[in-house]
């Protein structure tokens, strides 16, 4: 029952690294791209995949919050090296 929760909270917290990582705005001038988020939606967006890690710890399951954190530091670097190679076909 409980790896269900720590999947979908590594799952939301990838997910709001995702859209972090489209805005980023050093990445989107060098891509020659306007628009992206403003920095206060960027922080919203930080928050936001931090706080099931932190609701995760407030269990007490040091598994699960390991679980989750390793999922977000794998998936992370996933997620800038897609961003990269999209990046340098252009």
């Amino acid at each position: 029952m409980m790896i269900w929760f720590v999947l979908a909270a590594t799952a939301f917290s990838v997910g709001l690294l995702t859209i972090l990582g489209l805005g980023d705005p050093k990445r989107r001038r060098a891509a020659g791209l306007h628009g992206g988020h403003g920095q206060p939606m960027r922080h919203l967006y930080v928050v936001g995949a931090i706080v099931p890690g932190v609701g995760i710890a407030y269990t007490g399951d040091a598994a699960m919050w390991l679980i989750w954190f390793g999922g977000c530091a794998v998936a992370g670097w996933i997620v800038a090296l897609w961003l990269a190679q999209s990046g340098a076909a252009r």
